[in-house]
């Protein structure tokens, strides 16, 4: 009986929080020096693993990444070939990406908070007293968006980095 619920809650949690592209993920963070349980909270927030997924602003992947976006970053990297919808492309060009913020911004949730809004939005927020009170750390977020997604990544972060 202890096997089957710890069963039942295994198969509930591997719903919930998937491991998959392990391969992909795990080598891009080494390549880029980013922590995978970061880079499996932001896939599942971002597609929940769907390698195909596309968002009606034209996100693509499943890191979620814009063509222009892709694009610029795929100068940087020297990847002259690339398909977003392609699980190791997409995570080499978005866990680059997101180091880039992390270098930017220095704070988790703040390069997240770019990740999402956009780094000219944070840029705005960090400047502005009623959203930062150092120019470096989010007190507020004014896009109800990028608040859930900072909770919802959170909530994610909490399981994969003690899984992964």
């Amino acid at each position: 009986m202890i096997f089957l619920a710890v069963f039942g809650v295994n198969c509930v949690y591997g719903v919930i929080f998937p491991v998959k592209f392990k391969e992909e993920i795990f080598s891009a963070c080494e390549k880029y020096d980013l922590e995978p349980a970061i880079v499996f909270s932001l896939i599942n927030v971002e597609s929940h693993f769907d390698k195909s997924a596309e968002s009606s602003k034209g996100a693509v992947g499943l890191m979620q990444i814009m063509p222009t976006t892709a694009k610029e970053v795929a100068l940087k990297i020297n990847l002259n070939n690339y398909d977003l919808k392609n699980p190791r492309d997409n995570v080499l060009l978005g866990t680059y990406y997101l180091s880039t913020l992390f270098d930017r911004f220095e704070i988790l949730e703040t390069a997240l908070a770019a990740y999402n809004a956009g780094p000219t939005n944070v840029n705005t927020w960090l400047k502005d007293e009623k959203y930062s009170n150092d120019g470096k750390h989010l007190i507020k977020i004014p896009f109800d968006e990028t608040k859930n997604y900072i909770i919802k990544f959170s909530s994610n972060y909490n399981y994969y980095s003690k899984k992964i």
